[in-house]
Order: structure tokens, then C-alpha cells, then sequence
């Protein structure tokens, strides 16, 4: 099937789908555009959307160079298809940005204080960035797992 025969179509399903056919390697880029076009365009729920931004993601994984054309690809869209896809691509970074302080943080609990309550686990998991950041300065002056808690108190506090 070629991926072209999927373009018009409004179904998020065909968007996916493009990402997982066989592609010429020159085309990836401009696929990966059209995905995300065709995703924004449909406007679903930002748990659909994000679903199938994953998908596509992970099936179509550009290398760096493909990526500058991709890149590329983006700018030459109209403004507001522009702006959906950039919000998409914003929201992936963000989530990879928030699981990776997540994890370093987690790692730093663990070692201070050998194991972390699942409890504490989980309030970690569901901070913010900012917080995140916050925690792994003032995890550096913390003393024993009441300073966790301590901190963590404050931050429901607040």
C-alpha cells in the first residue's frame, strides 16, 4: 500500500497506519509531516492524540539528517497546521523531559535512602518539571526520608 492513498482520508487510524507502510527512505520525512497534519486536522482528544503521535513516533523514527528535512517539511505548512503539529511535537518533548527528571530523581531517592515507599514513588512520579527540578536541589541537603516528607507536605501545602 502506498501512503499517499491514505492523505485525504479523515481517520486517525490512516494516520498511524502511514507511519508503519513501506516508505522510500526520502520520503519519510514528508510522511511524518503528513501524519502529524492529518492528526491535527482531526482534532481528537488530547488522550487519542497523543496515542497516535506515540505510534507514529515510534514507527517512524527519523535519523538527524531526515529529521532537518522534516523540519523543513514543517515550515513550508500554513500557519495554524504549523502551530497543531509544533503543540504535538512540544507536548512529546515535555513528557520525555518530565520522565527523565522523574527517573534521575527517583535514582538519587533510592540511593540516599536505599528504598522509597511506593507511596513516595508514585507522589514523585506526579510532579512537574519545576518541582521535579526543585526536589533534586533540595534532595542534596536532606538528611533522612522525613526530609522527603517534610518537603513534599509543603509542596500540598502550597
Amino acid at each position: 500500500m502506498n501512503w499517499r492513498d491514505f492523505l485525504k482520508r479523515d481517520n486517525p487510524v490512516a494516520s498511524a497506519l502511514m507511519a508503519k507502510m513501506q516508505i522510500a527512505k526520502e520520503d519519510r520525512p514528508r510522511v511524518k509531516v503528513e501524519c502529524l497534519r492529518m492528526l491535527a486536522t482531526l482534532q481528537l482528544d488530547p488522550a487519542r492524540t497523543e496515542f497516535i503521535s506515540q505510534f507514529i513516533d515510534t514507527y517512524l523514527r527519523l535519523e538527524a539528517n531526515e529529521e532537518q528535512r522534516f523540519q523543513t517539511e514543517i515550515d513550508t505548512l500554513e500557519l495554524g497546521e504549523r502551530e497543531a503539529i509544533m503543540q504535538t511535537l512540544t507536548s512529546w518533548e515535555e513528557r520525555g523531559w518530565q520522565k527523565g527528571e522523574v527517573s534521575i530523581v527517583l535514582r538519587q531517592l533510592n540511593r540516599k535512602f536505599n528504598q522509597l515507599s511506593p507511596e513516595m514513588e508514585t507522589q514523585i512520579q506526579s510532579l512537574e518539571v519545576d518541582q521535579l527540578e526543585s526536589l533534586s536541589e533540595a534532595l542534596l541537603e536532606f538528611e533522612s526520608l522525613d526530609d522527603l516528607n517534610a518537603w513534599l507536605q509543603n509542596l500540598e501545602n502550597s
